[in-house]
């Protein structure tokens, strides 16, 4: 599949190199595959959800719904500390769990914004996210310094957050909202590169397996988390 720890500049014949081409196209499909069908779960399991919510109002203000946004970090912890001890396929179950229960979390976006707003948003989306993803792929430019500043930010706006549930600050939620568009649209170019970048590793296709789910989930949260925050700053609010 890959060349193992051997430098990805050392020369090879072209017999080789059409052979890693087609090898790293077929990785990243996988990737991308698993990504599009997890936000497509995604997708169905929170318009399903809402319709549900719409006459069920009283589950909005109950301790379920509290289970229900805690119960997607619990699952990405998992996979992000516990990958090494997962099988491939129980790392893509996971996954999948892992989408449907975001479904379930990001339900109430459908009651809070109209559903042309929340479309127009997600092409929005769509087309700036491929955009910054076909540029980490594409660029020879090593993208680990702005990957780290990004981060930085991403820490910035994690704590932000956190004060404002308390102050409940409109500008300041508008702010964290600009910054993390700016964040998660770096964080999808450096995320690319790195998922790339991991392709070269090798480890045979058990290992493999992992990472294509690993990439899938750094991109899937990426798009997810872009979503939110172009959401929040040109979503129509319902009546």
């Amino acid at each position: 599949m890959a060349i193992g720890s051997q430098p990805r500049w050392t020369v090879q014949s072209a017999d080789t190199q059409v052979g890693l081409d087609v090898g790293l196209r077929n990785y990243m499909l996988r990737v991308y595959n698993y990504m599009g069908s997890a936000l497509a779960l995604t997708g169905i399991v929170a318009y399903l959800f809402a319709g549900y919510l719409e006459t069920n109002r009283a589950l909005l203000h109950s301790p379920v719904m509290f289970i229900i946004m805690l119960a997607p970090l619990g699952l990405v912890m998992l996979l992000s500390f516990g990958i090494n001890k997962l099988s491939a396929a129980a790392a893509q179950g996971v996954f999948w769990l892992y989408a449907g229960l975001m479904g379930l979390s990001m339900s109430t976006i459908f009651l809070a914004y109209t559903g042309a707003s929340i479309a127009r948003v997600f092409f929005i989306t769509a087309g700036t996210f491929a955009a910054m993803s076909l540029y980490g792929y594409t660029t020879r430019r090593d993208l680990s310094q702005m990957g780290s500043f990004m981060v930085m930010g991403l820490i910035g706006i994690v704590i932000a957050s956190l004060v404002n549930m308390f102050i409940g600050s409109s500008a300041l939620q508008f702010a964290i909202c600009v910054i993390g568009v700016i964040v998660f649209v770096g964080l999808t170019a450096w995320d690319t590169q790195a998922i790339k970048e991991m392709y070269w590793e090798g480890d045979g296709a058990e290992i493999a397996g992992k990472k294509a789910v690993m990439g899938a989930l750094r991109l899937y949260l990426d798009f997810v988390n872009l979503f939110m925050m172009l959401i929040q700053l040109l979503g129509v609010r319902r009546d």
